[in-house]
């Protein structure tokens, strides 16, 4: 599958998609974050729950989600609001991605964990591609889900 960004780019004509980092351990959202800023985008923040998540979801164009989150088990359905309501593109990253696979009501995929920096980058940049009609290559880690448009 095929949506075309350059490989190993510092993002030129997409540093304004703004990331929603959506992850209830600490440690893990700064490591994604350091990432997200080092391909020229910005976090809008951090959420470990759904309310924060969705006081921050008109700010951000792509989000990147927990499944399991200090309020529960809720990524799944915050990433479908996100996607849905507000039009966000969603990645999943989990330990389980069983959990979210073959869903088909808006979020963009699921990545395993854990997941390197570069499997990151690699997805956002598909992400970004998707949301602004460019090219990249779909990175082999990033299982995406069949869509409806």
């Amino acid at each position: 599958m095929l949506t075309s960004v350059p490989s190993g780019w510092q993002v030129r004509d997409s540093s304004d998609q703004r990331v929603l980092i959506v992850e209830d351990e600490f440690l893990i959202a700064l490591d994604v974050a350091e990432t997200v800023e080092a391909m020229g985008l910005q976090v809008v923040g951090f959420a470990n729950g759904r309310n924060h998540a969705m006081a921050l979801a008109q700010s951000a164009d792509i989000a990147l989600v927990d499944v399991n989150l200090a309020d529960g088990r809720t990524g799944p359905s915050i990433g479908r609001e996100l996607a849905e309501k507000y039009g966000v593109t969603v990645i999943f990253m989990t330990a389980n991605p069983e959990e979210v696979e073959g869903r088909d009501d808006g979020p963009l995929g699921v990545l395993t964990k854990p997941v390197m920096p570069h499997v990151i980058e690699q997805s956002i940049g598909y992400a970004v591609a998707d949301r602004t009609g460019g090219m990249a290559t779909l990175p082999r880690e990033l299982r995406v889900f069949q869509r409806h448009h």
